[in-house]
């Protein structure tokens, strides 16, 4: 069994997955490439129990720029990720976000929307009455109006995409192991690389570190402290009679959330502050749904009154507790240990931006494509966040 490799990727979900392609793909790299992952199942990552959806409304151009990339690289999925002829289905669809706001909020509502379309997102700001005139379902009377994406949002089979990547990284010679990370092998100048819970060594030049809510223990492995925390987020399924006609992902000035699934809904909120502790169970609070989530489900859209919950499930979100952007590339004390940790509920929209941008890192040592410099260590270290105020 092989034990060097150019570069191992710890985390085989949808990001980890997304370095790999990215770097087989790549005619000026090749190296070898090692996916090593704890459970090839998949069942409890944050991929599978995501709510699979990408959007361009953000309040930092870096993360505009990243997911209008994502669009377009789902979008071209089938084409660039088949395998002996296989096209993947991402089964995407493109209803797009609708952010409400109240008078309280539509300041910041505006002032994102600056930042979309200085970055060409096509989103479109509505008033209360084209509220009303496009979505005659929604109770609009104590809102000062609404931003919609017109085009390259919705939603997909989150799925699909990690699988896809996955499969055409192998068919372009990247090499899938199962192993949990023990500890890491580093000198000053660099890692060298992982110690396995089997006891068994692999060595590497480049080790990246996308292992999600694990992030934390690799990078103490490492000596490095990562300002990332795992956080419970929990998924509600519910049917209603109500019929809500060309109905995007709507996100309520509460924070909470409906898009359609199937014959149904999902739905979600993230908790307050206080009641929101680093977690690593699945326990769902099923009361929350008739408690915290019918209430304002019922006044948003009045058809939900008689909405009726079917199932739910949680997830955890990896936060970066500093500014909810993903931190990205290398620490300045280990500069072959490159990070894409905290995406605080985004990594399945920016993992293709992510992907690409860490194989550049790799073969050419800078960004080429989207500069996401600014996403790096340097403003962790200097305590300087960059903070996305549209985190859902």
């Amino acid at each position: 069994m092989q034990d060097q490799f150019d570069v191992v990727i710890v985390g085989a979900a949808v990001v980890g997955s997304a370095v790999a392609y990215f770097l087989a793909r790549d005619s000026g790299f090749g190296g070898s490439v090692l996916l090593l992952e704890r459970d090839l199942s998949f069942q409890h990552c944050a991929t599978t129990r995501s709510v699979a959806s990408i959007r361009h409304q953000f309040s930092t151009p870096e993360n505009v720029r990243m997911s209008m990339f994502g669009t377009q690289f789902i979008r071209d999925a089938g084409t660039l990720l088949a395998v002996d002829g296989v096209a993947p289905d991402l089964a995407f669809r493109e209803p797009g976000y609708l952010f409400l706001a109240t008078a309280a909020g539509h300041a910041v509502l505006q002032a994102n929307h600056r930042v979309q379309r200085a970055e060409g997102a096509d989103v479109a700001l509505l008033a209360p009455p084209e509220l009303a005139a496009r979505f005659p379902w929604l109770n609009h009377h104590d809102l000062a109006g609404g931003a919609l994406g017109l085009s390259g949002e919705g939603w997909l089979d989150a799925h699909a995409l990690m699988h896809g990547l996955r499969q055409k990284a192998v068919a372009l010679g990247a090499v899938v192991r199962q192993g949990e990370v023990l500890d890491v092998l580093h000198t000053p100048a660099g890692v060298r690389g992982v110690v396995l819970a089997d006891g068994s060594r692999v060595g590497c030049r480049w080790l990246v570190n996308a292992a999600g809510t694990g992030a934390t223990t690799l990078a103490r492995q490492a000596g490095i402290l990562l300002p990332v925390q795992s956080r419970k987020r929990c998924v509600f399924h519910f049917t209603s009679p109500a019929l809500l006609p060309a109905c995007p992902l709507v996100v309520d000035p509460t924070g909470l959330y409906f898009r359609p699934e199937g014959q149904g809904f999902l739905c979600g909120t993230a908790p307050p502050p206080d009641e929101d502790p680093e977690c690593h169970d699945f326990d769902v609070p099923l009361d929350w749904f008739e408690d915290r989530l019918w209430p304002t489900l019922a006044h948003r859209v009045p058809g939900f009154e008689a909405a009726r919950l079917h199932s739910a499930w949680a997830g955890h979100y990896d936060v970066n507790l500093l500014d909810d952007n993903v931190i990205l590339g290398a620490h300045p004390a280990l500069p072959r240990l490159l990070f894409a940790n905290g995406f605080s509920g985004h990594g399945v929209q920016q993992a293709p931006a992510v992907g690409r941008a860490l194989a550049e890192l790799v073969v050419s040592g800078r960004y080429c494509t989207l500069d996401l410099s600014a996403l790096g260590w340097q403003r962790v270290i200097d305590q300087q966040p960059l903070r996305e105020t549209s985190v859902v």
